[in-house]
């Protein structure tokens, strides 16, 4: 089954998503999907059970990658726009990220957090409010902090970028962290993610107490 239709604590994962992202004052959401992305559809519909408008944008005969996937949904999009990893649950001020990143006037804001390579592996050097560094596996004890799963970008970002052909969302990240026009936004609580066992375990037990309260 699709990674997003994992029970969670009783229902699908997106199901907690979708809902959290209604109380966080989201209105329109565009899932991309791949493999047995009709399965998600069929579950999620138009999005209007949760007060939602859902759409959603297929990759097609062959797998796009993240960030192949994000360049061909973006041709329904205009301006500026939030990218959200699949796998992720994030109980965030998502209109606090947004208002950072109409300050920083970059065409990329990432979400950190101060792993400490604690949650997994720390990928990103952060100064002065800029993604100085943005690099996987790394041993350099001055990366300390991981990508959030959160990120804000403008629609222009992937104008370079030949459409149709598979990429990685993190090759993007690198050529703009690069060229120095990644702006951070640090946030103090922990994210929640279905990618691993563990993560899993986590996520339900953190959406068991949440909807308990």
């Amino acid at each position: 089954i699709p990674k997003s239709l994992i029970d969670i604590h009783g229902d699908p994962f997106i199901h907690h998503q979708l809902l959290l992202l209604k109380e966080k004052g989201v209105t329109e959401v565009l899932l991309c999907v791949g493999h047995l992305g009709e399965e998600i559809e069929s579950f999620v519909g138009d999005g209007s059970q949760y007060g939602l408008h859902v759409r959603y944008s297929y990759d097609g005969d062959f797998l796009l990658g993240t960030g192949g996937a994000v360049k061909k949904a973006s041709e329904l999009l205009e301006g500026a726009f939030m990218i959200q990893y699949g796998d992720s649950y994030l109980d965030v001020d998502y209109e606090s990220v947004e208002q950072s990143f109409r300050e920083c006037n970059l065409p990329i804001l990432m979400t950190v957090y101060h792993n400490r390579n604690s949650l997994d592996a720390s990928n990103v050097q952060m100064e002065n409010g800029m993604i100085v560094k943005y690099e996987k596996n790394s041993l350099d004890p001055a990366i300390q902090y991981i990508d959030y799963g959160l990120l804000v970008v403008k629609k222009t970002v992937f104008d370079s970028y030949i459409s149709d052909k598979p990429f990685d969302l993190s090759m993007v990240l690198s050529d703009y962290v690069i060229a120095k026009k990644v702006a951070a936004h640090e946030i103090l609580n922990r994210f929640y993610e279905i990618g691993s066992l563990q993560g899993i375990k986590d996520t339900a037990e953190y959406i068991r107490i949440r909807t308990k309260n």
